[in-house]
């Protein structure tokens, strides 16, 4: 069984995080990349500029959200490879993904998390 877990990246780092993986585009205000304690910064795998943009983060654009960037990430051949290592990881340890937003349902890691279960079942 995998252990896939969803985090803030300005929630303190924990040994029990296992890989820690920020998924944002963006690097997220106000964190240092020494406290950050990362794996990995694979901004590749985060929403296009364009995806990214045109969500803004509304709840009411979410279920479009998911749909546009699962298609990014089944199509994409850069994503597709990254999400290849993340299935990895998580079948190795424990894999938490970090993302910057304050809507911890509405962004990109609940949406990448689902499809690294998918393809490890």
């Amino acid at each position: 069984m995998t252990s896939i877990f969803i985090k803030r990246i300005y929630e303190p780092a924990n040994e029990k995080d296992g890989f820690r993986i920020l998924v944002d585009r963006v690097w997220p205000r106000g964190i240092t990349k020494e406290n950050a304690k990362l794996t990995s910064w694979m901004k590749e795998i985060a929403p296009s500029s364009e995806l990214r943009k045109w969500f803004c983060h509304k709840p009411e654009l979410f279920e479009e959200f998911r749909q546009r960037y699962v298609a990014e990430l089944r199509e994409d051949e850069k994503k597709l490879e990254l999400m290849r290592q993340l299935v990895e990881l998580a079948q190795k340890g424990k894999l938490t993904l970090l993302y910057g937003a304050k809507d911890r349902e509405h962004n990109q890691a609940v949406v990448l998390s689902e499809e690294i279960e998918k393809r490890i079942q």
